[in-house]
């Protein structure tokens, strides 16, 4: 049983538990570390609920902090936004909320202490030098010929930074380390660079800002952090980031690992590619359902409970793969299932008439809301002489096994009665604009009438009674099987992403539903009240997902 359950665990925990059992750390103490310069994606997700559930698992400290380091990029709504999504995947950070810029008066100690050491110096080599100076993969780079400026010259230069004396990209203040190192994030980095920029929370304090690779482990261990946890790609600065704490003589060190990224097909994760999109009016927002951030899954209608699930069955590891996004969709439809209402929609409609049904009798029917979860109970649901159904529900010449309307067919109106087609109308355009159809009033639905069998059932709606709505059928944003479309780089943009239904019709309870809620429309797929722009007079339905899953669990 024991060798069954480490094969459980992923290769952080074990990691985790061989320090503990070790004493190299007392509690666990994680973190998930996002610079607010865009909103966060599904990716984010997995570094969130990885951190928070180690901290859990371990009976440890979990906090949520900001490494706002470049004003440049970052925003207060960005900050605001990443807030509610960690909180709203269930990540509770209590009181451990931290800001990077609230330690940069000890980051510039930190610097003061390296220089002082001889291990930092100022440098005037111009951005494209230092590049040119850095060298290769395969040859070494050279020392700037600042390189051997005394401490004393190196802490007055600095403090001159420090004190808005020279220009953006003039002087910046570099690591000693070692030119020639075949890692070059080694050679001699940038630790801090001049930026005359307003900060979202430090406003005009500073002008020289530290760079990512030097601050991050300082926040880390400032904040005792046991096990900084990142992805792959910074894997090469590790040697940099032992560098920074070891020379800062900390303590107790924090220890860096790294895991795969997330990485999911036909969707755009990165915040550049976003960014463009947004700024260019092809999306409507970061929250666009589109997207996979998780503003934009969650006014789709994804549950918190469904991406947890997902990134459950992704797993850690260090091997980087790509992710079908029908996993995905298969985690939403898993959690929905059971939870969703059923209701009825008619998202293309066409009008059935019933022509010797009483015109003025209204009778309701009980409907099971969910027929897998009877504890949901059932609804009230009004029928009437005039229905609608589905436009694809009729057809006036029909294929081979199609099994619902067309002249002389009949058909169950579910949960309702038989009828049979006698008649259509078209309109000026050609178009089928009324099916007219006989009932048989004995085949009431719960009435045990077996005289006959249909193959068909459709749903419908009374006329009298639906309530207008607007209903968007999102497909994925982009598509990795064609060829990229001229003028769109590599996003190769789907341009049936997006198909907005203006003219549909949905039961009348739905009238009362809120923000978010979620329901499967019978035969359409699960749905979710738009966040953002449904209104009680304009109601707007988002497709989460289609019925139909692509994904096979083996």
């Amino acid at each position: 049983m024991e060798n069954e359950a480490a094969v459980s665990k992923n290769f952080i925990e074990l990691i985790i538990e061989k320090d503990l059992e070790e004493g190299h750390i007392k509690q666990v103490h994680t973190r998930f570390p996002p610079e607010p310069n865009g909103y966060l994606h599904i990716g984010h997700a997995k570094s969130i609920l990885l951190n928070y559930g180690l901290a859990v698992k371990y009976n440890g400290k979990f906090n949520l902090r900001f490494d706002d380091t470049n004003p440049v990029k970052e925003k207060i709504e960005f900050v605001e936004s990443i807030k509610s999504d960690v909180s709203w995947l269930g990540a509770d950070w209590e009181d451990r909320l931290f800001f990077a810029s609230d330690y940069f008066n000890q980051m510039y100690e930190a610097a003061v202490k390296l220089i002082n050491k001889g291990k930092a110096y100022v440098c005037d080599l111009k951005a494209e030098e230092i590049r040119e100076y850095r060298g290769t993969l395969t040859s070494p780079g050279k020392n700037s010929p600042y390189r051997d400026r005394s401490v004393e010259e190196n802490l007055e230069l600095f403090e001159a930074m420090k004190q808005g004396k020279y220009n953006d990209g003039e002087r910046v203040l570099r690591a000693k380390i070692d030119m020639s190192s075949p890692n070059i994030n080694m050679r001699d980095p940038i630790l801090y660079r001049v930026a005359h920029m307003e900060h979202h929370n430090t406003g005009d304090r500073w002008c020289i800002y530290p760079m990512y690779d030097f601050a991050h482990p300082i926040e880390d261990a400032i904040e005792g952090i046991t096990n900084s946890i990142c992805t792959l790609e910074f894997e090469d600065h590790r040697p940099l980031y032992d560098w920074v704490v070891r020379e800062l003589e900390y303590e107790n060190p924090p220890k860096q690992t790294e895991f795969a990224k997330l990485y999911l097909t036909n969707v755009i994760t990165g915040k550049r590619y976003i960014k463009k999109l947004v700024d260019d009016g092809i999306v409507d927002g970061w929250d666009d359902p589109r997207l996979v951030t998780i503003a934009a899954l969650r006014r789709r209608g994804y549950t918190p409970e469904s991406i947890r699930m997902f990134i459950d069955m992704v797993g850690v590891s260090k091997s980087q793969s790509s992710v079908d996004y029908a996993m995905l969709e298969y985690c939403i439809r898993e959690d929905l299932k059971l939870k969703a209402p059923r209701m009825m929609a008619v998202l293309d409609p066409i009008k059935l008439i019933i022509d010797n049904y009483p015109e003025d009798q209204v009778e309701y029917f009980d409907v099971m809301n969910n027929q897998e979860n009877e504890s949901m109970g059932t609804r009230k649901v009004p029928f009437s002489r005039v229905l609608y159904i589905e436009r694809e529900d009729f057809m006036e010449e029909p294929p081979k096994k199609y099994f619902r309307l067309f002249p002389g067919n009949e058909v169950r109106l579910m949960n309702a009665y038989f009828v049979k087609c006698e008649s259509f109308v078209k309109d000026e355009k050609g178009e089928i604009a009324e099916v007219h159809c006989t009932y048989d009033p004995e085949t009431r639905s719960g009435s045990g009438f077996s005289a006959r069998k249909v193959k068909g059932t459709i749903h419908w709606l009374s006329a009298e009674h639906a309530v207008p709505a607007t209903v968007r059928l999102y497909e994925n944003l982009i598509n990795e099987d064609n060829e990229p479309t001229e003028g769109e780089g590599t996003l190769n943009l789907n341009p049936d992403s997006l198909k907005i239904m203006e003219t549909s019709f949905v039961e009348p309870v739905l009238a009362e539903a809120d923000k978010e809620d979620k329901f499967q429309f019978v035969r359409q797929g699960f749905f979710c009240v738009d966040s953002k722009d449904s209104t009680v007079d304009n109601l707007v339905f988002n497709r989460i997902v289609s019925l139909k899953s692509s994904f096979k669990i083996n």
